[in-house]
């Protein structure tokens, strides 16, 4: 059993890249990590990583076994799992990946659901940027937009408004847009990289399709900080329109070409590829969106 144990801890080490990085994960110092691994190597009597001050490698045989040791915790997951798809009663640790403007949404949606079971633990991964569901033990990501290609799960949530907004500060300065060819010649914040640009369709009240395409002269890696941005006057912004809904009542934020619309953002739900979902993943789904599409400005 001990070394089945240790068998779990070497494809943490050879996943993580590091000693110090896989104790971090387990929850353990280095000292422990480094020295269950040497009793692994004695007691096979073969060197199965290369260490210097500085970085580790795995031998040919280390490598080997490593991915041997990363199907053993596979398949004792999917064990685990289907005792938990066994009972209907979320439990263990749930782990969310999700936007940081999301976060403020999904919180309150899941409340309910922890106070009704004791057993469930949440941890919330607020980032912008994509992770990766297998590497972080990621049970269910929120995703917004247009998914790429992958084995992943993905389930429609809801449909959020999105509007053209801008401060009046700016717009006393920039003046006021009247009909979308007068958005090229303002200053525009994005979501992008620097130099890139952005392209959206603007949908009239007669039916009528109207591409615009800027170049942001100002951007930010997540939606929060763009639309502090907007209000403090750098430009205008494809704006969520739930998120900046006290800006537009207090009048620090205006909408524009309110008869032009947006396309509605996607919310997706996302799993990783599995024969099935534990009860706390298939529970939290259904709070999530059922106050997300309670919300202003969202719809199923």
């Amino acid at each position: 059993m001990d070394d089945l144990k240790r068998m779990a801890l070497f494809a943490e080490i050879a996943r993580a890249g590091s000693l110090s990085a896989a104790a971090r994960r387990l929850h353990i110092s280095t000292s422990a990590v480094s020295q269950q691994l040497r009793i692994l190597e004695e007691a096979f009597g073969v060197i199965l990583v290369r260490r210097s001050n500085r970085k580790l490698s795995l031998t040919d045989a280390g490598a080997r076994f490593a991915a041997h040791c990363r199907e053993m915790v596979e398949v004792a997951e999917r064990a685990r799992e289907q005792l938990l798809l066994a009972k209907d009663t979320p439990s263990g640790e749930l782990r969310i990946s999700l936007p940081l403007g999301l976060a403020r949404y999904v919180t309150p949606s899941l409340a309910p659901l922890l106070a009704r079971h004791p057993s469930l633990k949440l941890r919330l991964e607020a980032d912008d940027g994509l992770v990766d569901l297998i590497d972080e033990r990621i049970d269910l990501a929120l995703r917004a937009g247009r998914l790429e290609d992958s084995s992943w799960v993905a389930q429609p949530l809801c449909q959020v408004l999105l509007g053209l907004c801008a401060a009046p500060d700016y717009l006393k300065k920039a003046g006021r847009p009247k009909v979308p060819d007068d958005l090229r010649a303002h200053e525009w914040l994005g979501v992008v990289a620097d130099g890139r640009s952005m392209a959206f369709d603007l949908q009239g009240p007669s039916g009528v399709n109207r591409p615009v395409q800027v170049t942001p002269r100002s951007s930010s890696n997540n939606q929060v900080t763009l639309h502090q941005m907007c209000a403090a006057g750098l430009g205008i912004a494809r704006c969520i329109l739930p998120d900046v809904e006290d800006d537009l009542r207090l009048g620090r934020l205006e909408v524009l070409l309110p008869e032009w619309r947006l396309s509605p953002l996607q919310l997706w739900a996302v799993t990783p590829r599995r024969s099935g979902q534990p009860a706390k993943v298939r529970h939290a789904i259904d709070a999530i969106r059922t106050h997300l599409r309670h919300q202003p400005g969202i719809s199923a």
